[in-house]
Protein backbone atom coordinates (compact mmCIF):
# COMPACT_ATOMS: atom_id res chain seq x y z
CA UNK A 1 0.00 0.00 0.00
CA UNK A 2 1.55 3.63 -0.79
CA UNK A 3 1.74 5.43 2.23
CA UNK A 4 -0.17 8.40 3.24
CA UNK A 5 2.82 11.64 2.58
CA UNK A 6 1.69 14.30 5.74
CA UNK A 7 1.81 17.97 3.41
CA UNK A 8 0.80 21.29 4.54
CA UNK A 9 -2.50 22.96 3.87
CA UNK A 10 -2.99 24.83 1.12
CA UNK A 11 -2.41 25.34 -2.49
CA UNK A 12 1.18 23.73 -4.14
CA UNK A 13 3.45 25.72 -5.87
CA UNK A 14 2.62 22.92 -8.79
CA UNK A 15 -1.16 22.28 -8.87
CA UNK A 16 -1.95 19.12 -8.60
CA UNK A 17 1.59 17.47 -8.49
CA UNK A 18 2.18 19.40 -5.61
CA UNK A 19 -0.05 17.30 -3.64
CA UNK A 20 2.18 14.35 -3.73
CA UNK A 21 -0.83 12.42 -5.62
CA UNK A 22 0.48 8.95 -7.63
CA UNK A 23 1.26 9.28 -11.06
CA UNK A 24 -1.81 7.56 -12.14
CA UNK A 25 -3.91 10.12 -10.75
CA UNK A 26 -1.88 12.93 -12.32
CA UNK A 27 -2.25 11.33 -15.99
CA UNK A 28 -5.78 11.28 -15.41
CA UNK A 29 -5.97 14.84 -14.48
CA UNK A 30 -3.67 16.08 -17.23
CA UNK A 31 -5.55 14.07 -20.06
CA UNK A 32 -9.28 15.44 -18.56
CA UNK A 33 -7.25 19.13 -19.12
CA UNK A 34 -7.21 19.88 -15.34
CA UNK A 35 -4.31 22.26 -14.43
CA UNK A 36 -4.69 23.89 -11.59
CA UNK A 37 -7.05 22.67 -8.02
CA UNK A 38 -10.12 24.54 -7.04
CA UNK A 39 -10.22 26.24 -3.63
CA UNK A 40 -12.32 23.45 -1.96
CA UNK A 41 -9.55 20.85 -3.93
CA UNK A 42 -6.43 22.82 -2.41
CA UNK A 43 -7.63 22.98 0.68
CA UNK A 44 -9.43 20.17 1.40
CA UNK A 45 -6.62 17.52 -0.36
CA UNK A 46 -3.89 17.83 2.03
CA UNK A 47 -5.83 17.49 4.70
CA UNK A 48 -7.22 14.37 3.68
CA UNK A 49 -3.86 12.90 2.46
CA UNK A 50 -2.96 13.13 6.01
CA UNK A 51 -6.19 10.92 6.85
CA UNK A 52 -7.69 13.54 8.99
CA UNK A 53 -11.56 13.73 9.26
CA UNK A 54 -12.78 16.41 7.09
CA UNK A 55 -16.41 18.92 7.20
CA UNK A 56 -16.62 20.45 3.81
CA UNK A 57 -18.88 23.37 2.87
CA UNK A 58 -18.49 23.63 -0.57
CA UNK A 59 -21.49 24.12 -3.20
CA UNK A 60 -22.36 22.04 -5.83
CA UNK A 61 -20.12 22.90 -8.79
CA UNK A 62 -16.82 23.69 -7.05
CA UNK A 63 -15.52 20.65 -7.79
CA UNK A 64 -16.09 18.77 -4.68
CA UNK A 65 -16.48 15.43 -5.98
CA UNK A 66 -12.22 15.43 -7.28
CA UNK A 67 -11.88 16.71 -3.37
CA UNK A 68 -12.56 13.49 -1.66
CA UNK A 69 -12.04 11.78 -4.99
CA UNK A 70 -8.36 11.58 -5.73
CA UNK A 71 -7.09 11.23 -2.28
CA UNK A 72 -9.49 8.43 -1.70
CA UNK A 73 -7.76 6.69 -5.24
CA UNK A 74 -4.49 7.51 -3.89
CA UNK A 75 -4.81 5.38 -1.18
CA UNK A 76 -6.40 2.44 -2.64
CA UNK A 77 -4.64 -0.77 -2.07
CA UNK A 78 -5.25 -2.42 -5.85
CA UNK A 79 -4.59 -5.37 -4.52
CA UNK A 80 -7.21 -5.77 -1.82
CA UNK A 81 -10.90 -6.89 -4.00
CA UNK A 82 -12.75 -5.40 -0.83
CA UNK A 83 -14.73 -2.13 -0.69
CA UNK A 84 -12.31 0.13 0.32
CA UNK A 85 -14.50 3.52 -0.20
CA UNK A 86 -18.44 4.26 0.42
CA UNK A 87 -19.66 7.34 -0.57
CA UNK A 88 -23.13 7.71 -0.30
CA UNK A 89 -25.13 10.14 -1.90
CA UNK A 90 -28.93 11.37 -1.79
CA UNK A 91 -29.99 10.60 -5.38
CA UNK A 92 -29.47 8.07 -8.00
CA UNK A 93 -28.27 11.07 -10.09
CA UNK A 94 -25.29 11.88 -7.64
CA UNK A 95 -24.45 8.54 -7.34
CA UNK A 96 -23.93 8.01 -11.21
CA UNK A 97 -22.39 10.76 -11.86
CA UNK A 98 -19.81 10.45 -8.82
CA UNK A 99 -18.79 6.99 -9.44
CA UNK A 100 -18.36 8.35 -13.13
CA UNK A 101 -15.50 10.65 -11.71
CA UNK A 102 -14.10 8.01 -9.84
CA UNK A 103 -13.73 6.33 -12.80
CA UNK A 104 -12.54 9.09 -15.01
CA UNK A 105 -10.12 10.12 -12.08
CA UNK A 106 -8.87 6.16 -11.57
CA UNK A 107 -8.56 4.87 -15.21
CA UNK A 108 -4.90 4.55 -15.11
CA UNK A 109 -4.91 3.07 -12.12
CA UNK A 110 -4.65 -1.11 -12.87
CA UNK A 111 -7.23 -3.02 -11.20
CA UNK A 112 -9.36 -0.93 -9.06
CA UNK A 113 -12.97 -1.22 -9.83
CA UNK A 114 -15.85 1.59 -9.07
CA UNK A 115 -19.25 0.41 -8.51
CA UNK A 116 -22.57 2.57 -8.28
CA UNK A 117 -25.60 0.89 -6.37
CA UNK A 118 -28.62 2.27 -6.35
CA UNK A 119 -32.40 1.79 -5.79
CA UNK A 120 -34.63 0.82 -8.94
CA UNK A 121 -32.52 -1.07 -10.54
CA UNK A 122 -31.97 -4.62 -10.90
CA UNK A 123 -30.49 -6.70 -7.61
CA UNK A 124 -28.47 -8.50 -9.57
CA UNK A 125 -25.97 -7.02 -11.28
CA UNK A 126 -25.28 -5.15 -8.49
CA UNK A 127 -24.50 -8.18 -6.18
CA UNK A 128 -22.84 -9.54 -9.46
CA UNK A 129 -20.17 -6.19 -9.59
CA UNK A 130 -19.79 -6.79 -5.40
CA UNK A 131 -18.90 -10.42 -5.68
CA UNK A 132 -16.36 -9.76 -8.76
CA UNK A 133 -14.88 -6.87 -6.32
CA UNK A 134 -15.11 -2.94 -6.20
CA UNK A 135 -12.53 -0.89 -4.06
CA UNK A 136 -15.20 1.70 -4.32
CA UNK A 137 -18.67 1.82 -3.77
CA UNK A 138 -21.29 4.59 -4.35
CA UNK A 139 -24.85 4.40 -3.81
CA UNK A 140 -27.60 6.00 -1.72
CA UNK A 141 -27.92 4.72 2.10
CA UNK A 142 -31.30 2.31 1.19
CA UNK A 143 -29.66 0.30 -1.22
CA UNK A 144 -26.37 0.68 0.47
CA UNK A 145 -28.33 -0.42 4.12
CA UNK A 146 -30.20 -3.84 1.56
CA UNK A 147 -27.14 -4.99 0.43
CA UNK A 148 -25.23 -4.92 3.73
CA UNK A 149 -28.25 -6.54 5.26
CA UNK A 150 -28.30 -9.36 2.73
CA UNK A 151 -24.63 -9.83 3.16
CA UNK A 152 -23.63 -8.97 -0.31
CA UNK A 153 -21.79 -5.80 0.90
CA UNK A 154 -18.86 -6.12 3.42
CA UNK A 155 -17.51 -3.47 5.21
CA UNK A 156 -14.57 -4.98 7.13
CA UNK A 157 -12.03 -3.58 5.12
CA UNK A 158 -13.58 0.01 4.57
CA UNK A 159 -10.22 2.99 4.94
CA UNK A 160 -12.66 6.33 3.89
CA UNK A 161 -16.19 6.94 3.96
CA UNK A 162 -17.83 10.16 2.01
CA UNK A 163 -21.35 11.50 2.94
CA UNK A 164 -21.71 13.72 0.07
CA UNK A 165 -24.46 16.11 -0.37
CA UNK A 166 -25.09 15.60 3.60
CA UNK A 167 -27.47 18.24 3.98
CA UNK A 168 -29.86 16.91 0.85
CA UNK A 169 -29.35 13.80 2.84
CA UNK A 170 -31.38 15.18 5.55
CA UNK A 171 -33.60 17.01 3.70
CA UNK A 172 -34.95 14.14 2.51
CA UNK A 173 -35.40 11.99 5.33
CA UNK A 174 -32.26 10.00 4.80
CA UNK A 175 -30.21 10.80 8.43
CA UNK A 176 -31.30 7.67 10.05
CA UNK A 177 -30.63 5.51 7.19
CA UNK A 178 -26.80 7.29 7.22
CA UNK A 179 -26.45 6.79 11.11
CA UNK A 180 -27.44 3.23 10.93
CA UNK A 181 -24.60 2.46 7.94
CA UNK A 182 -21.86 4.80 9.83
CA UNK A 183 -22.53 3.08 12.99
CA UNK A 184 -21.59 -0.52 11.52
CA UNK A 185 -18.41 1.07 9.46
CA UNK A 186 -14.62 -0.07 11.21
CA UNK A 187 -13.99 2.74 13.41
CA UNK A 188 -10.46 3.52 12.02
CA UNK A 189 -12.26 4.60 9.22
CA UNK A 190 -11.33 8.22 7.72
CA UNK A 191 -15.04 10.53 7.22
CA UNK A 192 -15.42 12.96 5.57
CA UNK A 193 -18.49 15.18 5.18
CA UNK A 194 -19.64 17.53 2.28
CA UNK A 195 -22.44 19.53 2.45
CA UNK A 196 -23.60 23.09 1.03
CA UNK A 197 -25.60 24.00 3.97
CA UNK A 198 -24.82 23.04 7.71
CA UNK A 199 -28.41 22.60 9.55
CA UNK A 200 -27.79 21.88 13.23
CA UNK A 201 -28.59 18.15 12.25
CA UNK A 202 -25.76 17.72 9.95
CA UNK A 203 -23.62 19.46 12.95
CA UNK A 204 -24.83 16.82 15.30
CA UNK A 205 -24.33 13.89 12.96
CA UNK A 206 -20.84 14.89 12.43
CA UNK A 207 -19.90 15.64 16.47
CA UNK A 208 -21.21 12.07 17.09
CA UNK A 209 -18.82 10.57 14.32
CA UNK A 210 -15.99 12.53 13.14
CA UNK A 211 -12.69 12.46 15.26
CA UNK A 212 -11.27 15.87 15.54
CA UNK A 213 -12.13 16.90 12.07
CA UNK A 214 -10.50 19.30 10.05
CA UNK A 215 -12.89 22.41 8.49
CA UNK A 216 -12.96 23.60 5.12
CA UNK A 217 -15.50 26.27 4.24
CA UNK A 218 -15.28 28.01 1.02
CA UNK A 219 -17.49 30.63 0.21
CA UNK A 220 -19.38 31.89 -2.58
CA UNK A 221 -16.61 34.12 -4.30
CA UNK A 222 -17.10 37.22 -6.46
CA UNK A 223 -16.46 35.17 -9.03
CA UNK A 224 -18.77 32.95 -8.69
CA UNK A 225 -21.14 35.26 -8.17
CA UNK A 226 -20.45 37.25 -11.46
CA UNK A 227 -20.66 33.86 -12.99
CA UNK A 228 -24.60 33.55 -12.25
CA UNK A 229 -26.29 36.45 -13.13
CA UNK A 230 -29.59 36.47 -10.42
CA UNK A 231 -32.32 38.46 -11.12
CA UNK A 232 -36.41 38.55 -10.27
CA UNK A 233 -39.85 38.75 -12.37
CA UNK A 234 -42.58 40.15 -10.02
CA UNK A 235 -45.87 38.64 -11.86
CA UNK A 236 -49.21 37.71 -10.72
CA UNK A 237 -50.31 34.16 -10.55
CA UNK A 238 -51.97 34.01 -13.78
CA UNK A 239 -49.46 35.30 -15.95
CA UNK A 240 -46.47 32.32 -14.93
CA UNK A 241 -46.52 30.44 -17.57
CA UNK A 242 -47.20 33.24 -20.10
CA UNK A 243 -44.29 34.83 -18.46
CA UNK A 244 -41.91 31.59 -18.77
CA UNK A 245 -42.64 30.91 -22.43
CA UNK A 246 -41.71 34.84 -23.10
CA UNK A 247 -38.74 34.89 -21.19
CA UNK A 248 -37.30 31.46 -23.10
CA UNK A 249 -38.65 33.10 -26.25
CA UNK A 250 -36.21 36.21 -25.38
CA UNK A 251 -33.52 34.68 -24.37
CA UNK A 252 -31.23 32.25 -26.43
CA UNK A 253 -29.88 29.77 -23.50
CA UNK A 254 -28.30 26.48 -24.56
CA UNK A 255 -30.28 24.82 -21.61
CA UNK A 256 -32.88 25.51 -19.23
CA UNK A 257 -33.78 23.96 -15.96
CA UNK A 258 -37.40 24.62 -14.84
CA UNK A 259 -37.78 24.21 -11.07
CA UNK A 260 -41.73 23.33 -9.81
CA UNK A 261 -43.28 22.73 -6.86
CA UNK A 262 -45.01 19.57 -7.44
CA UNK A 263 -44.93 16.32 -9.94
CA UNK A 264 -48.10 17.18 -11.24
CA UNK A 265 -46.89 20.69 -12.09
CA UNK A 266 -43.96 18.87 -13.96
CA UNK A 267 -46.25 17.33 -15.92
CA UNK A 268 -48.07 20.73 -16.83
CA UNK A 269 -45.84 22.88 -17.40
CA UNK A 270 -43.58 20.75 -19.46
CA UNK A 271 -46.88 19.77 -21.85
CA UNK A 272 -47.64 23.24 -22.17
CA UNK A 273 -44.27 24.23 -23.16
CA UNK A 274 -43.91 21.37 -25.70
CA UNK A 275 -47.34 22.71 -26.95
CA UNK A 276 -45.69 25.74 -28.10
CA UNK A 277 -42.68 24.19 -29.56
CA UNK A 278 -39.84 23.16 -26.87
CA UNK A 279 -38.26 20.14 -26.69
CA UNK A 280 -38.89 19.23 -23.30
CA UNK A 281 -39.02 17.08 -20.62
CA UNK A 282 -40.42 16.37 -16.73
CA UNK A 283 -38.42 14.62 -14.53
CA UNK A 284 -40.07 14.01 -11.06
CA UNK A 285 -40.39 11.04 -8.56
CA UNK A 286 -42.42 9.15 -10.72
CA UNK A 287 -39.95 8.92 -13.83
CA UNK A 288 -38.63 5.46 -13.92
CA UNK A 289 -34.65 5.58 -13.34
CA UNK A 290 -34.02 4.16 -16.80
CA UNK A 291 -36.53 6.86 -18.34
CA UNK A 292 -34.76 9.81 -16.18
CA UNK A 293 -31.22 8.64 -17.51
CA UNK A 294 -32.42 8.93 -20.93
CA UNK A 295 -33.55 12.57 -20.26
CA UNK A 296 -30.25 13.65 -18.30
CA UNK A 297 -28.75 12.31 -21.76
CA UNK A 298 -31.25 13.81 -23.77
CA UNK A 299 -30.39 17.02 -22.19
CA UNK A 300 -26.78 16.59 -22.42
CA UNK A 301 -26.21 15.75 -26.06
CA UNK A 302 -28.48 18.72 -27.20
CA UNK A 303 -32.30 16.77 -28.07
CA UNK A 304 -34.02 18.12 -25.41
CA UNK A 305 -33.27 21.96 -24.31
CA UNK A 306 -35.98 22.28 -21.34
CA UNK A 307 -36.39 19.74 -18.59
CA UNK A 308 -39.08 20.88 -16.07
CA UNK A 309 -37.88 19.37 -12.19
CA UNK A 310 -38.98 19.00 -8.57
CA UNK A 311 -35.51 19.60 -5.99
CA UNK A 312 -35.72 16.34 -5.91
CA UNK A 313 -35.45 14.68 -8.86
CA UNK A 314 -33.27 17.56 -10.48
CA UNK A 315 -30.74 16.29 -7.72
CA UNK A 316 -27.18 14.99 -9.32
CA UNK A 317 -27.65 16.46 -12.62
CA UNK A 318 -24.41 18.06 -13.47
CA UNK A 319 -25.00 19.00 -16.96
CA UNK A 320 -22.75 21.76 -18.93
CA UNK A 321 -24.98 23.40 -21.07
CA UNK A 322 -27.84 24.33 -18.49
CA UNK A 323 -27.11 28.24 -19.11
CA UNK A 324 -30.12 29.53 -17.24
CA UNK A 325 -32.85 28.02 -14.49
CA UNK A 326 -35.59 29.49 -13.64
CA UNK A 327 -37.45 29.28 -10.54
CA UNK A 328 -41.01 29.14 -12.04
CA UNK A 329 -41.66 28.29 -8.25
CA UNK A 330 -40.19 30.30 -5.62
CA UNK A 331 -38.90 27.77 -3.08
CA UNK A 332 -39.64 27.03 0.31
CA UNK A 333 -36.55 27.44 2.26
CA UNK A 334 -33.37 29.22 1.36
CA UNK A 335 -31.24 25.89 0.86
CA UNK A 336 -33.18 24.36 -2.15
CA UNK A 337 -32.20 28.10 -4.13
CA UNK A 338 -28.89 27.38 -3.56
CA UNK A 339 -28.54 23.76 -4.60
CA UNK A 340 -31.40 25.10 -7.94
CA UNK A 341 -29.16 27.69 -9.01
CA UNK A 342 -25.82 25.86 -8.47
CA UNK A 343 -27.38 23.68 -11.61
CA UNK A 344 -25.92 26.35 -13.85
CA UNK A 345 -22.49 28.09 -14.16
CA UNK A 346 -20.69 25.40 -14.25
CA UNK A 347 -17.05 24.85 -15.36
CA UNK A 348 -16.36 28.64 -15.22
CA UNK A 349 -19.24 29.30 -17.62
CA UNK A 350 -21.51 32.31 -17.44
CA UNK A 351 -25.31 31.14 -16.36
CA UNK A 352 -28.09 32.75 -15.24
CA UNK A 353 -30.86 32.20 -12.58
CA UNK A 354 -34.74 34.16 -12.52
CA UNK A 355 -36.92 33.88 -10.02
CA UNK A 356 -40.43 33.99 -10.89
CA UNK A 357 -42.31 35.55 -8.09
CA UNK A 358 -45.93 36.36 -7.02
CA UNK A 359 -46.57 39.69 -4.58
CA UNK A 360 -47.35 37.38 -2.04
CA UNK A 361 -44.26 35.93 -1.95
CA UNK A 362 -41.74 38.84 -1.18
CA UNK A 363 -41.58 37.58 2.14
CA UNK A 364 -40.09 34.70 0.62
CA UNK A 365 -37.92 36.24 -1.47
CA UNK A 366 -36.47 38.50 1.07
CA UNK A 367 -35.20 35.38 2.90
CA UNK A 368 -33.24 34.41 -0.36
CA UNK A 369 -31.87 37.88 -0.71
CA UNK A 370 -30.69 37.68 2.93
CA UNK A 371 -28.92 34.16 2.82
CA UNK A 372 -27.63 35.19 -0.14
CA UNK A 373 -25.88 38.03 0.37
CA UNK A 374 -27.22 40.16 -2.00
CA UNK A 375 -30.13 41.86 -3.65
CA UNK A 376 -31.51 39.90 -6.90
CA UNK A 377 -31.70 41.87 -9.94
CA UNK A 378 -35.21 43.50 -10.90
CA UNK A 379 -35.91 41.80 -14.63
CA UNK A 380 -37.49 44.67 -16.56
CA UNK A 381 -39.72 42.39 -19.17
CA UNK A 382 -39.34 44.49 -22.56
CA UNK A 383 -42.59 44.60 -24.79
CA UNK A 384 -43.66 42.56 -27.39
CA UNK A 385 -42.05 44.56 -30.16
CA UNK A 386 -38.45 43.81 -28.41
CA UNK A 387 -39.23 40.29 -27.91
CA UNK A 388 -40.18 39.93 -31.35
CA UNK A 389 -36.69 42.11 -33.08
CA UNK A 390 -34.68 39.44 -30.51
CA UNK A 391 -36.43 36.30 -32.19
CA UNK A 392 -36.44 37.78 -35.78
CA UNK A 393 -32.45 38.83 -35.10
CA UNK A 394 -31.68 35.20 -33.73
CA UNK A 395 -33.80 33.38 -36.60
CA UNK A 396 -31.51 35.63 -39.24
CA UNK A 397 -28.43 34.39 -37.20
CA UNK A 398 -29.47 30.73 -37.79
CA UNK A 399 -30.40 31.07 -41.32
CA UNK A 400 -26.86 32.46 -42.16
CA UNK A 401 -25.35 29.76 -39.80
CA UNK A 402 -26.74 26.89 -42.21
CA UNK A 403 -25.65 28.78 -45.61
CA UNK A 404 -22.52 26.23 -45.66
CA UNK A 405 -24.28 23.83 -45.01
CA UNK A 406 -23.36 20.90 -47.16
CA UNK A 407 -27.23 20.17 -48.48
CA UNK A 408 -27.68 23.93 -49.44
CA UNK A 409 -26.87 24.05 -53.06
CA UNK A 410 -29.43 20.23 -53.11
CA UNK A 411 -32.20 22.42 -51.42
CA UNK A 412 -31.20 25.31 -53.78
CA UNK A 413 -32.29 23.03 -56.98
CA UNK A 414 -35.41 22.36 -55.21
CA UNK A 415 -36.81 25.74 -54.18
CA UNK A 416 -36.03 26.51 -57.91
CA UNK A 417 -37.77 23.58 -59.63
CA UNK A 418 -40.81 24.41 -57.20
CA UNK A 419 -40.72 27.80 -57.92
CA UNK A 420 -41.15 26.99 -61.82
CA UNK A 421 -43.41 24.31 -61.76
CA UNK A 422 -45.88 26.12 -59.44
CA UNK A 423 -45.25 29.70 -60.75
CA UNK A 424 -44.73 30.61 -56.55
CA UNK A 425 -42.02 33.40 -55.65
CA UNK A 426 -39.18 31.95 -54.27
CA UNK A 427 -39.61 34.29 -51.20
CA UNK A 428 -42.92 32.58 -50.46
CA UNK A 429 -41.14 29.19 -50.58
CA UNK A 430 -38.45 30.42 -48.50
CA UNK A 431 -41.37 31.72 -46.03
CA UNK A 432 -42.77 28.47 -46.49
CA UNK A 433 -39.49 26.64 -45.18
CA UNK A 434 -39.46 29.06 -42.27
CA UNK A 435 -42.76 28.02 -40.91
CA UNK A 436 -41.51 24.35 -40.80
CA UNK A 437 -38.33 25.27 -38.89
CA UNK A 438 -40.19 27.26 -36.88
CA UNK A 439 -42.99 24.66 -35.80
CA UNK A 440 -45.64 25.68 -33.20
CA UNK A 441 -43.12 27.89 -31.38
CA UNK A 442 -44.85 31.32 -31.52
CA UNK A 443 -42.56 33.70 -33.62
CA UNK A 444 -44.39 37.23 -33.28
CA UNK A 445 -46.04 38.10 -29.78
CA UNK A 446 -49.08 40.31 -30.37
CA UNK A 447 -48.70 43.51 -28.87
CA UNK A 448 -52.57 43.78 -28.12
CA UNK A 449 -51.79 41.21 -25.70
CA UNK A 450 -51.52 42.45 -21.38
CA UNK A 451 -47.94 43.49 -21.14
CA UNK A 452 -46.50 41.56 -17.77
CA UNK A 453 -47.03 44.01 -14.53
CA UNK A 454 -46.95 43.77 -10.85
CA UNK A 455 -50.77 43.21 -10.93
CA UNK A 456 -52.78 42.82 -13.47
CA UNK A 457 -55.54 45.12 -12.08
CA UNK A 458 -54.16 48.24 -12.56
CA UNK A 459 -53.81 48.02 -15.97
CA UNK A 460 -57.16 47.42 -16.16
CA UNK A 461 -59.57 50.00 -17.34
CA UNK A 462 -62.79 50.27 -15.01
CA UNK A 463 -65.80 49.39 -16.22
CA UNK A 464 -68.14 51.19 -18.72
CA UNK A 465 -71.48 51.91 -17.40
CA UNK A 466 -73.46 50.02 -20.02
CA UNK A 467 -70.71 46.96 -19.82
CA UNK A 468 -70.40 43.51 -17.73
CA UNK A 469 -67.36 41.84 -17.43
CA UNK A 470 -67.68 37.54 -17.98
CA UNK A 471 -65.18 35.12 -17.53
CA UNK A 472 -64.54 31.87 -20.01
CA UNK A 473 -62.61 28.96 -19.77
CA UNK A 474 -59.88 29.54 -22.66
CA UNK A 475 -56.34 31.23 -22.16
CA UNK A 476 -53.04 31.75 -23.18
CA UNK A 477 -52.21 28.23 -22.06
CA UNK A 478 -54.78 26.91 -25.28
CA UNK A 479 -53.02 29.37 -27.46
CA UNK A 480 -55.60 31.91 -27.73
CA UNK A 481 -55.55 35.20 -28.96
CA UNK A 482 -58.15 38.33 -28.41
CA UNK A 483 -58.65 37.55 -31.84
CA UNK A 484 -59.98 34.24 -31.93
CA UNK A 485 -62.71 35.46 -29.20
CA UNK A 486 -63.84 38.46 -30.90
CA UNK A 487 -64.03 36.69 -34.46
CA UNK A 488 -66.37 33.73 -32.56
CA UNK A 489 -68.51 36.50 -30.20
CA UNK A 490 -68.84 37.75 -33.79
CA UNK A 491 -69.41 35.08 -36.34
CA UNK A 492 -71.23 32.29 -33.98
CA UNK A 493 -72.91 34.81 -31.34
CA UNK A 494 -73.36 37.49 -34.17
CA UNK A 495 -72.48 40.34 -31.26
CA UNK A 496 -70.44 43.32 -33.49
CA UNK A 497 -67.19 43.77 -32.46
CA UNK A 498 -67.88 47.84 -31.75
CA UNK A 499 -69.63 46.44 -28.76
CA UNK A 500 -67.28 43.84 -27.88
CA UNK A 501 -65.44 45.99 -24.88
CA UNK A 502 -61.86 44.92 -23.02
CA UNK A 503 -60.40 41.32 -23.23
CA UNK A 504 -57.76 39.93 -20.65
CA UNK A 505 -56.05 36.90 -21.33
CA UNK A 506 -54.58 34.90 -18.45
CA UNK A 507 -52.78 31.71 -18.11
CA UNK A 508 -55.98 29.23 -17.86
CA UNK A 509 -58.94 31.80 -18.66
CA UNK A 510 -59.94 34.97 -20.16
CA UNK A 511 -62.47 38.23 -19.29
CA UNK A 512 -64.22 39.78 -21.70
CA UNK A 513 -66.45 42.78 -21.05
CA UNK A 514 -69.72 42.72 -23.23
CA UNK A 515 -72.76 44.75 -23.04
CA UNK A 516 -75.10 44.69 -20.26
CA UNK A 517 -78.80 42.58 -20.19
CA UNK A 518 -78.04 40.02 -22.83
CA UNK A 519 -80.72 38.30 -24.33
CA UNK A 520 -81.62 35.02 -22.98
CA UNK A 521 -81.04 33.27 -26.33
CA UNK A 522 -77.60 35.01 -27.04
CA UNK A 523 -76.46 33.92 -23.80
CA UNK A 524 -77.55 30.43 -24.32
CA UNK A 525 -75.85 30.33 -27.62
CA UNK A 526 -72.32 31.72 -25.81
CA UNK A 527 -72.52 28.76 -23.34
CA UNK A 528 -72.75 26.49 -26.41
CA UNK A 529 -69.61 28.27 -28.19
CA UNK A 530 -65.91 26.56 -28.46
CA UNK A 531 -63.08 29.17 -29.55
CA UNK A 532 -60.03 27.42 -30.45
CA UNK A 533 -61.63 24.04 -29.92
CA UNK A 534 -62.71 24.69 -26.56
CA UNK A 535 -65.78 24.85 -24.63
CA UNK A 536 -65.96 28.66 -23.53
CA UNK A 537 -68.22 27.75 -20.59
CA UNK A 538 -69.21 31.48 -20.06
CA UNK A 539 -70.29 33.07 -17.06
CA UNK A 540 -71.11 36.21 -15.42
CA UNK A 541 -68.29 37.86 -12.70
CA UNK A 542 -68.36 40.48 -10.06
CA UNK A 543 -66.65 43.85 -11.57
CA UNK A 544 -63.19 42.92 -9.42
CA UNK A 545 -63.02 39.40 -10.11
CA UNK A 546 -60.51 38.06 -12.64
Amino acid sequence: MIPDPVLPAGEPAAGFAGFGLRDELLQALDASGYRHPSPVQAQAIPLLLQRRDLIAQAQTGTGKTAAFALPCLHSLDAGQRCCQVLVLTPTRELALQVAKSFARYGEQLPQVRVLPIYGGSDFRPQIQGLRRGAQVVVGTPGRIMDHMRQGTLNLDGLRGLVLDEADEMLRMGFIEDVTWIMERTPPERQLMLFSATMPPEVRQLSGRFLQNPAEVTVATSKADTQRIRQQLLMVHASQKLRALVQVLDMEASEATMVFVRTKQATVEVATALDGHGYRCAALNGDVAQSQREQVIERLRSGRVDVVVATDVAARGIDVERIAMVINYDVPLDTEAYVHRIGRTGRAGRQGRALLLATPRERRLVQAIERANGQQLEVMEFPDADTINRRQRQRFKERILGALNGADVPAFERLVQELSAEKGLPVERIAAALAQLVQGTKPFAWSAEEPVLSLNPRRQTRPLAAHMERYRIEVGWKHRVKPGNIVGALANQAGIRGQSIGRIHIFDEHSTVDLPKDLPDDLFATLRTMRVVSKPLRIRKLETSAV
